[in-house]
């Protein structure tokens, strides 16, 4: 059994070097290896890699194709028998990832793993839920608002949920393991989404195959999510509502146009036209 980890990076050249760096000090068990599939970055980001750690494949686009694209281009540019897509603002301890995979093999039914995500203090991440709906959205956008300000029948819950491996719906992308072939069975990526929500649809679809998605606390990374949010939060809410609409459009048609009219009412509804999405790392 191999592994390939997929990296994508934009503009986010310090995350990255961090991320690379607690994959190389704290090696992963499983025979590997790393790609960088890089977003057409300003920072020095492919030319840092390369000079560090040479050892690194670094694919270098034109221009920022996207969060889905690229992480389909580093598949495809890999062989492992497993892959692991991992944001560029992580950090791996030590053990994690063989933790990761130990589990996943350890579930026939399943091809696809995450571990519980926890912020750059600590605190819990929502990694997992239920197939996004506007109910769904709703609850989870609610319990991470009282996670963020440390309510506590929040946080009780949430720490209590987040150390029972379970099945889910998905499990973020920012840390996601993934049988080769199942992730080829289903397309790889929908590359429809430039950003956000491609993870809840790419376990959709490999739900609809009759596979399993699994959410295991034996694994855990940290992720430093807010950080790279806080840079442009403009950019990235309009990134955000580009690809719920597309999600919606998708998977919920009928709940697309009244989505629609909520965002435009909000003055929130973003230009269909606009691609790229400036100085927003993942």
């Amino acid at each position: 059994m191999t592994l390939s980890i997929v990296i994508v990076s934009y503009n986010a050249r310090a995350h990255l070097e961090s991320c690379l760096a607690s994959l190389i000090e704290a090696p992963v068990g499983i025979s590997h290896d790393i790609t960088v599939v890089d977003n057409a970055s300003t920072d020095g980001s492919a030319s840092a890699v390369r000079h560090r750690w040479p050892q690194i494949h670094v694919i270098e686009q034109r221009q920022n194709i996207g969060f889905a694209a690229a992480n389909n281009i580093g598949i495809r540019a890999t062989k492992g028998n497993l892959i692991l897509l991992l944001n560029s603002d992580t950090i791996v301890s030590h053990g994690a990832v063989d933790a990761l995979v130990s589990r996943l093999n350890a579930h026939p039914e399943a091809a696809v793993a995450g571990p519980r995500l926890v912020d750059g203090s600590g605190g819990l991440e929502l990694s997992f839920g239920l197939m996004i709906s506007p109910i769904a959205e709703l609850r989870q956008k609610v319990l991470t608002e009282l996670l963020a300000r440390r309510v506590g029948t929040a946080v009780r819950w949430a720490e209590r949920v987040s150390r029972q491996e379970r099945y889910v719906d998905w499990v973020s992308g920012a840390c996601l393991l993934v049988y080769r072939k199942d992730a080829e069975a289903v397309g790889l990526l929908d590359e429809r989404f430039f950003l956000y929500t491609e993870d809840v649809d790419f376990c959709a679809a490999i739900r609809a195959r009759r596979r399993k998605i699994l959410f295991t606390p034996e694994a855990q990374v940290t992720h430093l999510r807010g950080r790279s949010r806080a840079a442009v939060p403009g950019g990235m809410h309009d990134a955000y509502r580009r690809s719920q609409l597309a999600f919606y459009q998708k998977h919920h048609p009928h709940w697309e146009p009244l989505l629609r009219m909520y965002l435009r009412v909000k003055g929130q509804l973003p230009s269909p036209s606009a691609r790229d999405i400036e100085n927003a790392p993942r």
